[in-house]
């Protein structure tokens, strides 16, 4: 399963804490900066490849499938995709083609399909939720680690592959 997500300079806050009676300030700077994640999880193994980049378009996303290909070298890889206009592009799956990489696109607008949006949703709602952003490169560097820190199963679990109900069954 492939797919990205922005990291964005304003964290998602779901609670925080404060005095009783005392409003909590809630630091909002007015940058805009952003990084994307982008991601691939094996869902046999758990294992993972992340990379971080300042945009998302056909160049980042072919750097990614190269990066895909070498982390899982000699394997038969089909990567699971969403329809984003990277993806989709005839020079992306040109390289994915010569990558020997078979693309697979999910329909539109299904995300409950794809693994990495249950991972992307989960590191949003715990590994970076109610902090504040010391600078997005930190933010991002934090998504990746706190993916890293959890154990190949683990990370399958919270992607709903272990759920019993997902989809495709190896």
């Amino acid at each position: 399963m492939l797919d990205e997500t922005i990291i964005t300079e304003t964290p998602p806050l779901a609670s925080c804490y404060g005095r009783l009676g005392q409003q909590v300030r809630i630091p909002i700077t007015g940058n805009r900066a952003r990084r994307v994640l982008h991601g691939a999880l094996n869902i046999r193994t758990g294992a993972i490849a992340l990379l971080i980049t300042d945009h998302w378009d056909q160049d980042t996303h072919q750097y990614f499938l190269t990066m895909v290909r070498s982390q899982w070298r000699g394997w038969h890889i089909v990567l699971f995709e969403d329809r984003g206009a990277p993806h989709t592009a005839e020079e992306s799956r040109e390289v994915a083609a010569a990558l020997h990489i078979e693309l697979r696109l999910l329909p539109v607008a299904t995300p409950e399909l794809n693994a990495m949006d249950h991972l992307w949703r989960h590191v949003k709602g715990y590994g970076l939720a109610n902090r504040a952003t010391v600078s997005i490169d930190t933010s991002a560097d934090m998504a990746c680690q706190y993916l890293l820190a959890l154990s190949p199963r683990e990370r399958l679990r919270k992607a709903g592959v272990l759920s019993g109900h997902f989809w495709l069954t190896l």
